[in-house]
């Protein structure tokens, strides 16, 4: 009663303990006259009880009542169901406290959060500059180079235009990436599901990027056919970004081998090569958009991807309900696994 006290409690008990002490300061000034103690002890208690009940309720709870309600209704926007909700025997100011204390932790979890938002906003818009900034700068001096003179030059004209159009085919993925990405965050880009191979992508993938530096290669027992449930213009793009890759930093004649493993309800499938491999401090990062591991593969992308590559990856993985991992070690390889919901043979 005394840690969490109600009007009526506390009204009780100090009207209590303030009749005792007039009655017993009367009984010894009549000259222990009983019943003149008595009846002031009951006056004092009936009339200090109603006033200190009608202040405590009126005055006071009935207002820690009203803040209470008005951090749940700011809490919820939903007056009403919080007021036809609100139990009136608890006590309020204990409440209350709870309230404000979870409401102040809400609240800085909810600033916290707004302020990765906004270093994060700051990131990826110098990210998007820099990104930006290199192919229009390449275009914009290539063309005033040949607009200056360079045009009727033989030795050069041509070379010129080719890197130009390189800079703009450069820009024109840099900005489909974008849109792609913020299609799939924003859940507005839908998946068009089908049954089909995904060993039969793979072999189609592995002859578009066929080259002389890495070998590309099947794991034994992996030929298919093993038949999956998903977008595959998207998965298309998951292999061909991760493979494309282990060939990018794979080693002279290296491999990269796919592997195909069947996981209950779903199919994991594996890219893995023997490169040059990631350093453990950097695993954590690879997914996020333009994360670069070192100013080489900086300078290697800026020729070529756009570092939206995983990012978009893990999205449209993502957008499947499914998940996807990586694991590496330095000069030893990488290996990229996902899964994907199996269809029936």
């Amino acid at each position: 009663m005394i840690r969490n006290p109600k009007p009526t409690s506390l009204a009780l008990f100090i009207s209590l303990l303030l009749s005792v002490i007039l009655g017993t300061v009367t009984f010894f000034i009549e000259d222990s006259h009983i019943l003149s103690a008595v009846i002031i002890f009951t006056l004092s208690f009936g009339l200090s009880f109603f006033l200190f009940f009608y202040t405590l309720e009126f005055f006071i709870y009935r207002k820690i009542k009203l803040i209470y309600k008005t951090i749940h209704s700011l809490k919820t926007q939903r007056y009403d169901a919080v007021i036809s909700n609100f139990n009136w025997d608890k006590d309020p100011i204990y409440e209350m406290n709870k309230e404000v204390i979870k409401w102040a932790r809400d609240n800085k979890f909810e600033i916290e959060q707004l302020k990765k938002l906004a270093d994060f906003r700051k990131e990826f818009l110098g990210n998007v500059s820099h990104e930006l900034k290199t192919p229009i700068f390449n275009i914009q001096g290539y063309i005033h180079t040949l607009i200056d003179g360079a045009i009727d030059d033989p030795n050069v004209n041509g070379r010129f235009l080719e890197k130009a159009a390189k800079s703009a085919d450069r820009l024109s993925d840099l900005v489909a990436d974008l849109l792609a990405i913020s299609q799939l965050e924003s859940g507005e880009l839908t998946m068009e599901l089908e049954r089909f191979d995904i060993a039969s992508l793979i072999r189609d993938v592995y002859e578009q990027l066929g080259n002389s530096k890495v070998q590309l290669l099947i794991k034994e027992g992996c030929n298919g056919p093993f038949y999956v449930f998903a977008d595959r213009y998207r998965i298309r793009q998951v292999l061909v970004n991760l493979i494309s890759n282990s060939v990018k930093y794979g080693k002279q004649n290296g491999t990269t081998t796919a592997g195909i493993y069947d996981m209950d309800e779903n199919l994991l499938i594996e890219i893995a090569d023997n490169g040059q491999g990631i350093a453990q401090e950097h695993l954590a990062r690879i997914f996020e958009r333009f994360y670069r591991i070192d100013k080489s593969r900086s300078r290697e992308g800026q020729d070529g991807g756009t570092g939206l590559g995983l990012a978009i990856v893990k999205h449209i993985i993502e957008a499947h309900r499914q998940t996807i991992n990586v694991r590496s070690a330095i000069d030893i390889g990488t290996t990229f696994g996902f899964t994907l919901k199996k269809a029936d043979s």
